[in-house]
Order: C-alpha cells, then structure tokens, then sequence
C-alpha cells in the first residue's frame, strides 16, 4: 500500500510518500511545494493542485493523510491554508483516493508518543521508522513523512 501524507502550507507545502508492507515501512520519497508571494493567489492555488494532481500521477498512493490546521497567528494565513486544504482534499476526491485528516497532537502521540514533541523529534524517529541515513528535510517535508506514517499506524 502507498500512503502519502501532506503538511498543508501555501509558500510550503511538505509531501512524504511511504509504502506498507504488512507491518514494514519503507520510504518512498518526500519533498515541498513552493509557492512565492509575487504569484497570485490563484496561481498559488493552481501550482499547488497542478502538482498535487502530478505527485498522485506518478506514485498512485491508496490512502492520503492530512495534517489539520490547528492554530495560526495571521487569520490571512489560516484562510489561505485552509483554501489549500480545500484544494488538496479536492484533488484526492477527484482520484478517489482516501484521506484521513489528524491534529499536530495525534500525529506526534502516535510518531513520538509525546504530543509536546519538538520538530527534531519527530525528524529523529521518522529516520529510524524509515531506516534513513539522515533525518528528512526541509521540516515541511519530514512533517509530511510523519503524517503518512501516522496513518499507516492507523490502518491494518
């Protein structure tokens, strides 16, 4: 089974693609979608669902999973994100592909089993769950590799 999990984010967007074998875990690949803010906002949208669409092209993922927004200072920045949650969500619904939505707190209960978890935390046992030489970066993208996992502990 292929299980992507995306960090929703409208400058970045973190994305992590793993494969569940039974109870192994292995990684596929993971990576950010940038946006600049000298776009505008619609052409942000559509970069943004332009390669969503081609990431679930080429890995063809049977489950997605989704960080929730949880809190953000700027009410512009939590509308936007949540205009891109919107986008995501429509782009899996159009392949009819599930997707599983978790809190920041489910996602680092379940990585760290400790819901204050630090960003290297999670980083840390993200590259020993995957066997990875090195921990995942840019920080969007290991939060996207921690989403999938989340929900491959979810699944049988």
């Amino acid at each position: 089974m292929i299980i992507i999990g995306i960090d929703p984010g409208l400058a970045s967007l973190g994305y992590g693609i793993i494969k569940k074998d039974k109870k192994v875990l292995k990684h596929i690949t993971h990576g950010v979608i940038k946006t600049t803010p000298d776009m505008d906002i619609e052409e942000r949208f559509l970069s943004i669902y332009n390669q969503i669409k081609k990431i679930i092209k080429e890995y063809e993922p049977n489950e997605a999973s989704m960080e929730r927004l949880f809190f953000f200072r700027n009410q512009r920045t939590v509308i936007q994100v949540s205009q891109v949650q919107g986008i995501i969500m429509l782009a899996f619904k159009q392949k009819k592909i599930p997707l599983n939505i978790y809190t920041p707190l489910n996602i680092k209960n379940v990585i760290t089993g400790d819901g204050k978890a630090k960003k290297v935390d999670i980083q840390k046992t993200v590259q020993k769950i995957l066997k990875m030489e090195r921990h995942p970066t840019p920080d969007d993208a290991a939060d996207g590799l921690a989403v999938a996992i989340c929900h491959s502990f979810k699944i049988q």
